[in-house]
């Protein structure tokens, strides 16, 4: 074995041992060695206790656990960086619950590709690819791949810029991206902190995404009860209907069958609005690229920094100087659109990607990829306004996937209702007709 993925195994290794005796882990745990088993899905990854039958949370590696090397997805930090001293604020109410973490998920490095990509981990395989390399979606593939196989119930994401609602639309389960500002960031290693980075859950259905709100703000569960008895019918629920330019036209009909068989009053919204949001996409990536300059320029150079990252970090040094503060000017305009909207409608519906998940290239050009995926998401336009978001899997036919995602937009703090809503799509599609994942 070469001497530097030794060197690299023994040193995750020990990060592991020192995870499990943190958590109470009473199981050997192990780096994972045999991860194509896991699929890739985890950085560090431990059984829970024979037995144990508490709520699996995985973690993406962005966020700090005490004890544990946060390495972000990088080789540089890995190698580097000192184990964190704290929990990230956000994992307070799970340390206090009856949870057991399973570990610290993969992601791409420094959580700045869209595609999943991690080329020293290695890439979260997509639970629909088969033989195909599909992307499992980023930058949270490891937390999408964990929940999809089955080894974790609930993970918690991060999402600057579709980076929680991508990977669950690739990978057929449930993405919540939550108001900014509503979670801490404190702990978690940012991109763009000041205007788009949120923390949110990832799980197989809206129960569990429920569970895993509530390990993240205190009290959810009865403000998602309050929701359901306030509309208990998606009769009583305006949708918003959004459709998008080059959207793939059979996911377009998958999202207009779901909200059609679920029963909400369906209400088209405009041109106009249809050309605020292409602008406000626009503006988001540019802050979200700009973000990802400010924070790591001081590694654009360092040995171990990949060269898919260098890329991102360089996008946002030639993007910074001459289009950040302009976009941001237009963030208020934005804000007060979607204002405007939600006094008509409860939510706006579309679809979280306009195509299926791409295959990954034999050759990984350098930014084709990412630039491609980057205009297929539909999510960062919600981001650069600070709304909360809703990811789901519905069914689509003739398809060489048989699910695809529809994306829930909502007012701000208005997850429980989202969840609700998302609650009538889900019992209007039962999981019986989507596939089984892999395990």
């Amino acid at each position: 074995m070469p001497l530097r993925i030794a060197a690299r195994r023994i040193s995750l290794a020990l990060i592991s041992i020192s995870l499990s005796l943190l958590n109470g882990c009473t199981t050997t745990p192990h780096w994972l060695a045999g991860r194509a088993t896991h699929h890739r899905a985890f950085i560090i990854y431990w059984h829970p206790p024979h037995g144990n039958k508490d709520l699996r949370l995985a973690v993406k590696d962005n966020i700090d656990m005490q004890g544990v090397v946060t390495t972000a997805g990088s080789e540089y930090f890995a190698k580097k960086h000192l184990p964190a001293k704290h929990d990230a604020e956000c994992l307070a109410i799970a340390r206090q619950s009856r949870v057991v973490i399973v570990g610290k998920t993969n992601l791409s490095e420094f959580a700045v590709s869209p595609s999943g990509i991690n080329e020293y981990f290695g890439t979260p395989k997509n639970p629909f690819a088969g033989f195909r390399r599909l992307i499992p979606g980023g930058s949270s593939s490891g937390s999408a791949e964990a929940v999809a196989s089955g080894l974790a119930d609930i993970a918690f994401g991060t999402d600057t810029a579709g980076s929680i609602r991508v990977p669950a639309a690739c990978c057929g389960i449930v993405g919540l991206k939550t108001t900014f500002g509503l979670i801490p960031l404190e702990g978690v290693y940012p991109i763009e902190p000041h205007h788009l980075d949120t923390v949110g859950p990832l799980a197989r259905d809206i129960a569990h995404t429920v569970q895993g709100m509530d390990l993240l703000q205190s009290g959810f569960s009865a403000r998602y009860q309050a929701a359901m008895a306030a509309k208990p019918s998606a009769k009583m629920i305006r949708i918003g209907r959004l459709n998008l330019r080059n959207t793939d036209p059979r996911i377009e009909h998958a999202v207009d069958d779901t909200l059609a068989r679920a029963g909400f009053q369906v209400i088209p919204l405009g041109t106009d609005v249809t050309a605020k949001w292409d602008q406000a996409k626009k503006d988001g990536n540019t802050v979200a690229a700009s973000g990802a300059w400010l924070t790591n320029n001081k590694y654009q150079y360092s040995l171990g920094i990949a060269a898919r990252t260098r890329s991102a970090i360089l996008l946002g040094r030639i993007l910074y100087p001459s289009k950040y503060r302009q976009a941001l000017e237009r963030r208020a305009a934005w804000q007060h659109t979607l204002e405007e909207v939600f006094r008509k409608v409860d939510f706006i519906a579309l679809p979280t990607l306009e195509t299926l998940p791409p295959i990954i290239p034999p050759s990984l050009k350098l930014g084709f990829l990412e630039a491609l995926i980057l205009n297929r998401q539909n999510t960062v336009a919600v981001n650069f306004a600070g709304n909360p978001a809703l990811a789901l899997p519905i069914p689509i036919h003739h398809g060489s996937i048989p699910v695809t995602s529809l994306q829930l937009i909502g007012p701000k703090y208005s997850e429980a209702e989202l969840l609700n809503t998302g609650r009538m799509v889900e019992t209007s599609n039962p999981r019986r007709h989507f596939p089984m994942m892999h395990l």
